[in-house]
């Protein structure tokens, strides 16, 4: 048995975040070390972090093994912490070393705490009273000797800063320097919530049953767009911090936390952990250290955060499952959806997966029984479902450079005479997709990706949206050097908001779009006024169908509900179908009966007549026949083996060379198909040249996969990524 503490000198292994094969041994400093326990070692000249993993394997002089510089002050790694990173590793096919860096993705693990001002209850009492200062005097009363930043405290007894300096200056307040790593404030799970329908209690009542019972369990919580589906999960929540325990809500959309977050606080009267790309390095190392020591009770998140080192983690919900955002498609290739069921497993936690439109992953895993599905049917409140019609093109007469149909202008004036909120959906960022000389017929590429480049007028230039590269809008062709003869085909959501100024010239016209804003902080705020009624009209992206409410909104036009259903994706009709049903949601989802236009050019297509039906599980029951007669997930599994280099030769020499050599695979009866060029055939600079191999539903393809794969060896720049259950096939 793996001793869980080891005295000063014992050989222990300690896995770094260094690319290496394997974990190094070291000696335990001096005072010794715990299993799990963060440490800094020397590896040749630099210091680096790695985790106690275990004994050392004691294959080296111990004379020459170097020690462990020093024990971080963090709480040790927990032992399911370390089992969920192995499983993840092998189930994804990702060294360990990259695991652990999802691990600790946190600045600053090693420095010491730097200090803050921090403000409690002082043993003196104001010379005179108001309002404002009893709110803070009773709010401090209430926490008792807990400290508070001078935001925190202003924010949560609703007075200004200034009020909290005149009760210091009287002795009523104590202001400390404390170290920046503060816990949380608590979590009140006894405030009363909202009042739920029969429906949603029913609903809560069984799922926050399934976290006091203590067990592993996943639930599919499927229900329409406006049905309460955050307030059913916010009572298991509630359930499982009054339990003690630790809660994680994943939402798939930084700009979606504003509004959640106080929806979490108007019910347990504080503001809970908040991790995201968004968050300062300050707040993320917090963060880490708070969740480690169980001072963070709630934690509100994007996919990486599910790998904090939460202590007793009991409850993960992942909103909107069904998002494409959860997978991971650089790096550490993994989907946080299947990894929150993969922790929960093993930690006897439980899982919901919320959504108005599951995944068929999960559709599939409720049939079959291994997931508990329920079913809110109805929107809360007086809203209802709005209605859905198609606008068909094709007796459409628009010029060449409109997209907004006269039967859908028609429709937003209307709203906007009765002072009400319509939205236009068009799921392309940018001005226009392609940039083209009407001289020669060039089309502006990215240099380094085969891409063409999409024109931000917003930003003044062009964009690879696969690399990131921009330069500057041409006034010469590059090819042919005519002069200005360089022009935008086709719209993006900037020209469409140039449309909708000129079409709605009295409304207040908002384009919402992610590229659009410099900061997460700044998309979220133009979120709130817009909710606010701020604007008349919104274009937007795809950003606006994850959860947002907009109140005064009753009418969504999709401006081309076709772009879904181009391309061999296999999950094309499943995302189309998704994202025009959470589109269409956006709609009526106050009093006021909301309606949803899809402009289409083929309204008698089978994906379009199941949006317009309503007929969710008649579509599901549809994909999921053709899926099983094909094989392919859920009812099969795939890979998808990604070479690139700079060198198109070596990388399809490579290719050829493991396409020849199947034989792991064969024997568990893998089929290989390729290699090819990828639909984007070179990024960054590098080419890209992929394989797809595809099992059936039980075979071990990760041991085959590592195998074959293993055959090869990558010489000078050439890399090898293996994507397990492929989202995307770019």
């Amino acid at each position: 048995m793996t001793p869980s503490f080891y005295d000063e000198g014992a050989l222990v292994a300690v896995l770094t975040t260094q690319p290496l094969d394997r974990a190094l041994d070291y000696k335990a400093p001096e005072g010794g070390c715990h299993l799990g326990a963060f440490v800094e070692v020397p590896l040749g000249p630099r210091k680096v972090l790695g985790v106690v993993w275990g004994p050392g394997k004691g294959d080296y002089d111990y004379a020459k093994v170097r020690s462990v510089l020093r024990v971080l002050d963090a709480a040790p790694m927990r032992d399911e912490m370390r089992a969920f990173l192995k499983k993840a590793a092998a189930y994804t096919l990702t060294p360990m070393p990259a695991m652990l860096r999802l691990a600790t993705r946190a600045p600053g693990l090693g420095d010491p705490p730097s200090m803050r001002k921090v403000y409690r209850r002082g043993e003196a009492e104001p010379d005179r009273m108001t309002d404002a200062r009893r709110r803070v005097l009773e709010f401090l009363g209430e926490y008792g000797d807990l400290a508070f930043t001078l935001k925190e405290l202003a924010e949560l007894s609703g007075v200004t800063s200034s009020v909290i300096k005149g009760l210091v200056k009287q002795g009523a307040v104590a202001e400390e320097d404390s170290p920046r790593d503060l816990p949380f404030p608590p979590m009140d799970p006894s405030r009363p919530g909202k009042a739920l329908t029969d429906d949603q209690a029913r609903a809560s009542s069984h799922i926050a049953g399934a976290v006091r019972s203590g067990a592993y369990g996943t639930t599919l919580l499927r229900g329409v767009t406006g049905s309460g589906k955050t307030e059913v999960y916010l009572e298991a929540v509630a359930a499982c911090l009054a339990s003690g325990r630790q809660a994680l809500v994943l939402l798939p959309e930084i700009a979606l936390t504003a509004e959640f977050l106080k929806r979490v606080e108007e019910r347990f009267g504080a503001r809970p952990a908040e991790w995201h790309s968004g968050a300062t390095m300050t707040e993320r190392r917090r963060i880490w250290r708070m969740v480690g020591q169980g001072n963070a009770q709630l934690v509100i998140g994007a996919r990486s955060a599910l790998f904090l080192p939460y202590q007793n983690l009991s409850l993960v919900v992942v909103d909107e499952e069904h998002d494409t955002s959860y997978k991971q498609e650089e790096g550490v290739l993994y989907n946080a959806r299947d990894m929150a069921v993969l922790r929960a497993s093993l930690l006897g936690a439980q899982v919901v997966l919320a959504s108005a439109t599951p995944s068929l992953e999960s559709w599939a895993n409720a049939e079959s029984g291994k997931y508990t599905r329920l079913d809110l049917e109805a929107r809360f409140g007086p809203a209802v479902m709005p209605t859905m019609a198609t606008i068909d093109m094709r007796a459409e007469k628009l010029p060449s450079n409109r997209w907004v149909s006269e039967e859908l202008k028609r429709a937003v004036n209307q709203r906007l005479e009765r002072g009400e909120q319509a939205m236009l959906f068009l799921n392309r960022r940018g001005y226009a997709p392609i940039t083209l000389c009407r001289a020669c017929g060039h089309q502006v590429g990215c240099d380094q990706c085969d891409a063409r480049m999409v024109e931000h007028r917003f930003l003044k230039r062009l964009m690879c949206h696969q690399c990131g590269e921009t330069k500057p809008m041409p006034t010469v062709c590059p090819s042919c050097e005519a002069e200005d003869r360089m022009a935008p085909v086709g719209p993006g959501v900037e020209r469409l908001g140039e449309e909708a100024v000129e079409l709605f010239p009295d409304a207040r016209v908002a384009v919402l779009s992610s590229d659009m804003y410099g900061s997460a902080r700044a998309l979220k705020a133009e979120i709130e006024t817009i909710a606010e009624g701020g604007a008349d009209v919104i274009i937007g992206t795809q950003l606006v169908a994850k959860g947002h409410n907009f109140p005064s909104l009753t009418l969504v036009g999709v401006i081309d509900a076709d772009l879904g259903l181009q391309g061999s994706d296999l999950r094309a009709a499943e995302r189309t179908f998704q994202l025009m049903r959470q589109v269409a949601g956006r709609a009526g989802r106050a009093e006021k009966p909301g309606t949803a236009l899809l402009q289409t050019y083929q309204p008698e297509h089978p994906v379009i007549r199941a949006i317009l039906a309503g007929d969710e599980e008649g579509f599901w029951r549809a994909e999921a026949a053709q899926r099983e007669a094909a094989g392919v997930p859920p009812y099969g599994r795939m890979a998808g083996i990604i070479l690139s280099g700079p060198d198109v030769a070596q990388v399809f020499d490579l290719a050829n060379a493991l396409a020849r050599n199947t034989g792991p695979l064969q024997r568990v009866g893998a089929q290989v198909f390729g290699p090819a060029p990828a639909p984007i055939a070179r990024v960054r600079g590098r080419h890209r040249v992929r394989l797809l191999v595809k099992a059936g539903k039980g075979v071990a393809l990760q041991s085959a996969i590592a195998q074959w794969v293993g055959q090869v060896r990558l010489k000078g720049d050439l890399r090898l990524a293996v994507d397990i259950d492929p989202q995307s096939f770019y």
